[in-house]
């Protein structure tokens, strides 16, 4: 079973958003055992969608059409997938009285242009999730060919495929393995590092043949290392990768921070609470992104106090009591973080101080930028460097505290927490 995916969307082509949904659902086909060769994106026009589809049906059993499924006059996939059919399109009733019900519901009344989404072709079935006023479809063609058509929008579309399509797919093409993958994240090693690290266990499960690994390079979330076993049943492909992320993990060591693709302040929040202690923040350089980052977390509010976004120098010595002189040093960001657990009562504190760039700051050069943790009453410094431009600065500032102060925490308890 081959199964294409064809995006559709003239913002897709111009770089107005990027073409996230045909990833996803790579990966979804991959999970799922299905073959997939080809990805194209196509732009709002009849004629091109057309021919998109008619190649794509010329090498593949299955195609899966993104977008082009909303109310307004450039959305003309179901149109163009009808012409393909060879079918005309109809009014389903069942979709129809959902639409109106949903505007219903929100008071409002339907704009006439909402019932092009209740136009399905002939001999087509809708799928049932229907998040959205935008129903999918599921769509017939000769020789046992189908077409799907989803949302572009990312929520809706994961529903259906999740829900429908890829079930629908297994099913068409036999599929009786079970596919199951978990992902180990890390901080603080090169792609090729990693690589070195687990050359020796690659090659062992080359010619095992029960699990592979991948390297997935997540820029300012660090790399990912995914495991994907394949086998007769849920049961044994979980056993298979119990076994194998423990081995993976022992051998990376404290590079791993999650073996689950938890974020980094998930995990050290769940450190925090294990230990029953509070949290706390004192930030320069990244302006509130490690706070934010925290509180992203339901369920944050049990550990982390709060933040004192001190991005003025003046901020820094009468709020937080940095004594005045250079803000950009191991001294200033040492009493930022005792600042921290002083004003916001907290147990622990991380502090950061540095200079984004462009320019120099102090004589500091861009990326330079210091660290403070303050913890059990004992504080402690440390300076880095960072590559490249202001963004990946404070991005890298956020992680690399958060990661020391996870590093901390597990090195005070013997057993990782997996």
């Amino acid at each position: 079973m081959r199964c294409e995916i064809v995006a559709v969307g003239t913002e897709l082509l111009l770089g107005q958003i990027v073409d996230t949904n045909s990833s996803w659902i790579g990966e979804q086909l991959a999970l799922a055992g299905i073959d997939s060769h080809f990805q194209t994106k196509v732009g709002d026009n009849g004629e091109r969608i057309a021919e998109a589809l008619r190649i794509a049906l010329g090498r593949s059993d299955a195609v899966i059409v993104c977008g082009g499924l909303g109310p307004t006059h450039d959305d003309i996939t179901r149109d163009v997938i009808a012409a393909v059919m060879g079918v005309e399109l109809a009014i389903d009733p069942v979709i129809e009285e959902r639409i109106r019900t949903m505007f219903g519901s929100r008071g409002r009344d339907m704009p006439a242009n909402n019932l092009r989404q209740a136009m399905v072709p002939v001999g087509a079935s809708t799928i049932a999730q229907q998040p959205g006023t935008a129903p999918g479809l599921v769509c017939p063609i000769g020789d046992g060919q189908v077409i799907y058509a989803v949302p572009g929008v990312p929520y809706e579309m994961k529903e259906m495929v999740e829900g429908t399509v890829i079930p629908d797919l297994q099913r068409r093409a036999g599929v009786q393995a079970v596919i199951r993958s978990r992902t180990l994240r890390t901080w603080g090693q090169s792609e090729s590092g990693l690589a070195e690290v687990l050359a020796p266990r690659i090659d062992e499960l080359d010619r095992l043949g029960h699990a592979t690994i991948a390297f997935l390079a997540s820029g300012m979330e660090g790399l990912k290392v995914r495991v994907t076993v394949k086998a007769e049943t849920a049961e044994e492909a979980d056993a298979v990768l119990a076994q194998e992320v423990t081995l993976l993990a022992d051998i990376l060591g404290d590079a791993v921070f999650s073996v689950d693709d938890e974020p980094i302040e998930a995990v050290v929040l769940h450190l925090l609470r294990e230990r029953g202690l509070t949290l706390g923040t004192a930030e320069s350089v990244t302006g509130g992104l490690i706070a934010s980052r925290l509180t992203d977390i339901a369920g944050a509010s049990d550990v982390f106090r709060g933040s004192i976004v001190s991005y003025a120098s003046e901020v820094k010595f009468d709020v937080l009591g940095v004594p005045r002189g250079p803000v950009v040093s191991d001294d200033a960001v040492i009493a930022m973080a005792e600042g921290a657990c002083r004003v916001l009562g907290c147990d622990v504190a991380v502090a950061v101080t540095g200079v984004a760039g462009p320019d120099t700051q102090e004589g500091v050069p861009a990326g330079t930028v210091y660290l403070g943790l303050c913890i059990d009453g004992e504080s402690e410094s440390m300076m880095i460097r960072l590559p490249g431009d202001r963004a990946r600065v404070r991005q890298f500032s956020t992680i690399s505290v958060l990661d020391w102060l996870r590093r901390r925490l597990v090195a005070e308890s013997a057993p990782r927490p997996w």
